[in-house]
């Protein structure tokens, strides 16, 4: 499932990366290594712990959210280039959701718990983390409403 460890990895067109200040996001890019998994591959579990995060590089990861007598409901997928994974910075470090690989996915992979510590000793560094976690957080959260809307709203409440 994972790749070798070569250069230090990028992943062009992550909000999430480019939202970091310049010799942050190089810090933060020295913890990271590149991992590829195969479709079909469950990456983390809803409830389990969330020692780890990724940014995705290609393919699509299905989040999904455990529904008791039925099958997993995907709540959301996220191409190339988002952040997958927030439950890692934010005690108790359990995933919020489930996730799966749709198709091969190749993603930059970091440590939690490293990248905890590097935020903790650069303050700049811990805020922007931070802040780039909370809006992507707010944006799923803002896609979340409006899809409920077009379920569940009037017609066209989802819309604006």
């Amino acid at each position: 499932m994972t790749g070798p460890a070569g250069p230090a990895p990028t992943a062009v067109g992550s909000r999430f990366l480019a939202g970091l200040p310049a010799a942050g996001r190089e810090r933060l890019l020295a913890h990271g290594r590149p991992v590829t998994f195969p479709a079909g591959a469950r990456l983390f579990e809803e409830g389990r712990r969330a020692d780890r995060f990724w940014v995705i590089r290609s393919g699509t990861v299905a989040l999904d959210l455990h529904v008791p007598g039925r099958r997993a409901m995907v709540v959301e997928t996220l191409p190339p280039g988002e952040l997958l994974g927030w439950s890692w910075l934010f005690p108790p470090y359990a995933w919020q959701l489930g996730g799966a690989a749709l198709g091969p996915v190749t993603a930059v992979e970091f440590d939690a718990t490293a990248v905890r510590a590097l935020c903790e000793r650069d303050a700049a560094l811990g805020h922007a983390v931070c802040r780039q976690v909370a809006e992507t957080i707010a944006r799923r959260l803002r896609s979340s409403r409006r899809r409920l809307l077009d379920v569940y709203g009037p017609y066209g409440s989802g819309a604006g």
